[in-house]
């Protein structure tokens, strides 16, 4: 009669935590004898011939009427990981092992992890850090939500960074945004936790055009750009008192992030319009403004003498200006308005100018 024997070896088996895994044990010429499972790394008999040992009901075993003796492992546990012996009780014995891999998705530890918000002031260091568990051991990476690149080492730049502590030196409001942790061990899902970086500084103010002319009975806008963190309040100052929105005022506002610019329209302009307004920035880290100075400009049908340079032109026939003259010839000035906002000269049609005109 033949000896019983293993046909084939134990395959080693990888397991998603929570699901279910078989081992199989091939025998053939098995007899009268008895296979029994055996978990090595717990020194534990899990089952003899049919029967169940193990007190954890999710180990059991099926037998195919031929010569398969099959393992069950019902929603695998890490403590299921290890070596499985399967075992004939010939003598001397013979025995053959197989592994169970029982592997574990990535899991941000929040606990250990940094809060999703953390605010820091400009030019300051941070350190934000991520941590998970899995396994096997979770890879950490971070990344800019906004697809920005992340400044480390004071001055290089990467789109990503490997590791759990993502380390920031002296911060700029460039840097302000939604970060990434990213978790994979090549277990699916992966998982990410986005951590909301502030950078927090006080108000700046700059205004495109610090003067700005308009004619009276028309409509004129001025503008200021600020950027601050927290974010401002930003309102126009005029004669000391605040611009409220109204039919003589319109108050655009638009925000982005830190950034925000501010437009103020002065309808239908008076007298009592011109002069100073002010662009104020205020949040809990400190104040600014700017100051525009609107101020008057004549109608298009009205003219402004602007004073220019003399020039002089000869004049052949008039010895009465001749003393006028360094080398005696005789001078004579005339002008004409050229639009309606300045003057300039023109000599006479004498010395070869067509139609007394002259080009600037």
């Amino acid at each position: 009669m033949d000896e019983p024997r293993f046909a084939q070896p134990i395959p080693n088996v990888t397991v998603a935590v929570g699901r279910d895994a078989n081992l199989p044990c091939v025998v053939e010429h098995l007899g009268t004898y008895k296979v029994a499972w055996i978990h090595i790394d717990r020194q534990m008999i899990l089952t003899i011939h049919r029967h169940v040992i193990s007190r954890i009901p999710r180990y059991s075993v099926t037998y195919d009427n031929s010569n398969t003796w099959l393992l069950h492992v019902s929603q695998a546990q890490q403590d299921d990981r290890g070596y499985y012996m399967c075992q004939v009780n010939t003598n001397p014995m013979i025995s053959q092992v197989g592994y169970l891999q029982v592997v574990v998705p990535p899991n941000i530890l929040d606990i250990e992890s940094t809060p999703s918000s953390v605010a820091v002031r400009e030019n300051q260091n941070i350190n934000m850090t991520c941590r998970a568990d899995g396994f096997p051991t979770p890879k950490i990476i971070w990344r800019r939500e906004d697809g920005q690149s992340i400044t480390v080492e004071r001055k290089k730049k990467v789109m990503v960074y490997d590791g759990e502590v993502l380390h920031l030196t002296k911060v700029s409001r460039n840097e302000m945004g939604a970060y990434l942790c990213i978790a994979t061990n090549g277990v699916p899902p992966s998982v990410s936790k986005r951590i909301i970086l502030d950078v927090e500084f006080s108000p700046m103010i700059w205004v495109p055009n610090q003067l700005v002319g308009a004619p009276p009975s028309t409509d004129v806008t001025i503008d200021c750009h600020t950027e601050a963190h927290p974010r401002a309040i930003i309102y126009w100052v005029y004669n000391s008192v605040m611009v409220l929105p109204s039919k003589k005022y319109i108050i655009d506002y638009n925000e982005n992030s830190y950034r925000a610019h501010m437009k103020l329209t002065i309808k239908n302009l008076s007298t009592g319009d011109f002069g100073n307004y002010r662009c104020i920035s205020k949040n809990s880290l400190g104040e600014t403004e700017g100051s525009i100075r609107v101020y008057v400009v004549p109608p298009r049908n009205e003219s402004i003498k602007v004073a220019q340079p003399e020039v002089i032109f000869p004049i052949k026939n008039d010895e009465s200006y001749a003393q006028r003259s360094p080398n005696g010839i005789p001078f004579e000035r005339k002008g004409m308005p050229i639009g309606q906002s300045y003057y300039t000269d023109m000599p006479p049609k004498d010395f070869g100018f067509p139609n007394g005109k002259c080009s600037k």
